[in-house]
Parts: C-alpha cells; sequence; structure tokens
C-alpha cells in the first residue's frame, strides 16, 4: 500500500517544510518563544514555497497521482471496514449518503477486530488522525497550485466547499476529529498567506 510519507525525494524537499506537527502540540506561555515560532513557520512556509515553485509541472503531476492513489487506497480501506461492520449487523444501504447516515446516527455496535483498525487508523498519528489528514489537505492543495499565492486561495475555498458538502452529507455536525481537522488545515492555509506578509516585511 501506498505511503504519502514515501512519495520520493520531491514530496519530501517541497513538503517537509509544511510538518507542523510539533508546532501544533507545542504551547508556551513565554511570548518571546513564541515569537520565534511564528517566525520558524514564516522561514518554512517561504522555503516550501520557493520549492514548489521549482517543481516542474511532470512532477507536480506525478505528486498529485500519487497522493490519489494513496488517498484512493486507504478510502476503500475505510469504506471496507465500514461495509464489513454493516453487514454484520444486517443493515442494507443503498447508497454511500445512506451510509453516512447510519454511521452519524450512531445505531451500531462494531467487532474488535474492526474497533481496533478504527481507532487506529483516527488516533492521533494515525492515517486518519487530525495531523496526517490536514497535513495531505495541504499538500495536495500546494502540489496543484505550485506554490502560487492566489492558487493556493482557491485552493482554501475548495477545502471549505467541501466541508460544507461533507457536513450535508453527514446529516448533522461532523464529529470533533472533523472540526479539529478543518482547523489545522485552515491554520496552514494561515500561515502560508502569513509568510507572503512576512517576505513584505524584511
Amino acid at each position: 500500500m501506498a505511503n504519502v510519507n514515501s512519495v520520493g525525494s520531491n514530496y519530501t524537499d517541497v513538503y517537509g517544510a509544511y510538518n507542523t506537527s510539533g508546532t501544533q502540540k507545542a504551547e508556551t506561555k513565554d511570548t518571546q518563544t513564541a515569537s520565534n515560532t511564528t517566525a520558524a513557520t514564516f522561514e518554512a512556509s517561504a522555503k516550501g514555497r520557493e520549492k514548489a515553485s521549482k517543481m516542474s509541472a511532470s512532477d507536480r503531476a506525478a505528486l498529485v497521482s500519487q497522493l490519489k492513489a494513496d488517498a484512493q487506497s486507504r478510502t476503500e480501506q475505510m469504506t471496507s471496514i465500514v461495509t464489513k461492520m454493516l453487514q454484520k449487523q444486517g443493515v442494507t444501504i443503498g447508497k454511500a449518503d445512506d451510509m453516512w447516515k447510519v454511521l452519524a446516527g450512531g445505531n451500531f455496535t462494531v467487532d474488535a477486530a474492526t474497533r481496533a483498525q478504527a481507532q487506529a487508523d483516527i488516533a492521533e498519528d494515525g492515517y486518519w488522525g487530525v495531523s496526517q489528514t490536514s497535513q495531505r489537505i495541504f499538500d495536495f492543495a500546494m502540489a496543484l497550485s505550485g506554490g502560487d499565492k492566489d492558487t493556493m486561495e482557491k485552493m482554501r475555498s475548495a477545502f471549505e466547499k467541501g466541508f460544507k458538502q461533507a457536513t450535508a452529507t453527514w446529516g448533522k455536525e461532523l464529529p470533533s476529529i472533523s472540526r479539529d481537522t478543518y482547523s489545522a488545515v485552515e491554520k496552514l492555509f494561515d500561515d502560508y498567506a502569513s509568510s507572503f506578509e512576512s517576505d513584505t516585511q524584511e
């Protein structure tokens, strides 16, 4: 199974600067430390943006293809878990929207193996956890935009639209992990936009 973290050296070089999991976890009351962290984020964003803009169109296309393949593979795995869970309960699902509404309702039981897999996937460091999921979404936007500021704002709008559609499909407010992921992605976009402001102030 493909792994986004092993796409290749181009992926590592361009997007390594956007790994903010440490920054997201670290909280400090020291104003100076916070200021240094912000400056470091600006610098990382600027470097990542520069590397992204230097990628050739074919390199970006290859990265996008790899990200799509990995997402497809892991989505199929998640669908399989859900399908098995519902089949064991004898729940008949007509379409994807119905499946998510059943899950949103919480009227189901889960066998031990399925529960363990799901818990591992949504753990803090899991594939569907907040950190990895938000980073993949942002990386995908970077790959599609090539690091262009205006295009990245369009990517942000597309992400926000997708979140609203997911909420509508779910049928009510999304779970906290989804809302936390939304906030994490927005922060990545905010930090990226701020890096341009930092450049103009230097």
